[in-house]
């Protein structure tokens, strides 16, 4: 709908102004020009801010940047800490196994059986893990549409790079103390139960 401006005296008017590259002239150089140009046109329109499209366009997306911004910091230390907690459950569940690949190497298990076995047990709860977590965040994915740009919230990548970090910090966390466990003396660990 056209209105005339006088009706929307507070409104205010917006002037949009393409400029060519020139050798040594910016487009804030020709913010006086304008200036004088508009004065020369109406003495009594005033010019208030007067900025270049891109600094419009950066004010403009400050907020949702800034919003993005904190949004991946904190989902890096989330992922931080997931991965650090799952190390930590993982390491102390083997770790509480001693005993038990003791005895398993009393009897005569050799200790690549019980790292496969492990690692095996391990990976299993992992696995069903991601895929729950892959299900959740896919089921989650209408509630993050409007705060991505140019990102689906189902990035395969993303998904797959997650999971794939995720597993490798489960094999480490499974490895290390289970490899620690295979090397336990036998005979320490059946004289502990």
């Amino acid at each position: 709908m056209y209105v005339p401006q006088a009706q929307f005296a507070n409104a205010g008017v917006t002037l949009l102004v393409r400029t060519k590259s020139v050798a040594g002239m910016t487009p804030e150089g020709l913010i006086g020009p304008i200036r004088e140009q508009v004065r020369a046109l109406d003495p009594e329109m005033p010019l208030g801010e007067v900025k270049s499209l891109e600094a419009w366009r950066s004010e403009a997306l400050a907020v949702p940047r800034f919003n993005t911004a904190l949004l991946g910091a904190l989902s890096l230390l989330a992922l931080f800490l997931t991965l650090v907690g799952l190390y930590g459950v993982m390491s102390y569940s083997v770790a509480q196994r001693a005993p038990e690949v003791g005895i398993r190497m009393a009897i005569g298990a050799r200790a690549g059986d019980v790292l496969r076995m492990i690692l095996g047990e391990g990976m299993r709860l992992v696995g069903a893990g991601i895929v729950l977590g892959l299900l959740l965040s896919v089921a989650v994915t209408r509630l993050m549409g409007s705060l991505l740009f140019d990102v689906s919230a189902t990035d395969p990548l993303t998904l797959a790079a997650i999971s794939i970090l995720l597993s490798a910090v489960a094999i480490l966390a499974c490895w290390i103390p289970a490899r620690r466990a295979t090397r336990v003396d036998p005979m320490i660990a059946l004289r502990c139960d």
